[in-house]
Formats: C-alpha cells, sequence, structure tokens
C-alpha cells in the first residue's frame, strides 16, 4: 500500500491528500507534525535527506517527494490528465 508522509496543515501536503481522494487511491497517511520536528528524525531523514513533506513511499519502496511531482505521478493516466492537451 502506498504511503503518504505529510502534515495536512500544509497546503503542498492537502493538494495530495486530494489527488488521492479524487482518484480514490488506497493510501497509509503519516501525519507528521514539522512544527515538533517529525520530518528530522532519523528515520525519516533516511528517506528524505532535506527532511521535507510530502513525501510518498510505494510498497516495493520506491520514494518521490514534492507535491507537483507527486501529484503527476499519482494522476499519470488518469482523467485529471487528459491525452489531449488541448
Amino acid at each position: 500500500m502506498l504511503t503518504v508522509y505529510g502534515d495536512i496543515k500544509s497546503g503542498n501536503c492537502y493538494k495530495v491528500k486530494l489527488v488521492l481522494a479524487l482518484l480514490g487511491i488506497p493510501h497509509h497517511w503519516h501525519d507528521m507534525d514539522i512544527l515538533q520536528g517529525d520530518t528530522q528524525h532519523d528515520w525519516y531523514l533516511q528517506k528524505h535527506p532535506f527532511g521535507k513533506i510530502p513525501l510518498i513511499e510505494t510498497s516495493n519502496g520506491q520514494i518521490l517527494s514534492e507535491s507537483n511531482a507527486i501529484m503527476g505521478y499519482l494522476a499519470e493516466n488518469s482523467a485529471l490528465i487528459p491525452n489531449d492537451p488541448k
């Protein structure tokens, strides 16, 4: 299952959450409180050395960060990105 690391109070994390909901993609949301330093724990810095959110981890361990890249990955071949660019 897809795991998303994010803070719902973050606009960039909310964008990812919205795409997941619109596409009905099952996922586990791992809430990270950046103000409490959750993104600076060693286990998280191994996933993202800069300690940024959002971040997704696929079931096979692939990591992707940056909200726009994540949204593009999730929406690829879906109704959210039409085949015809016009």
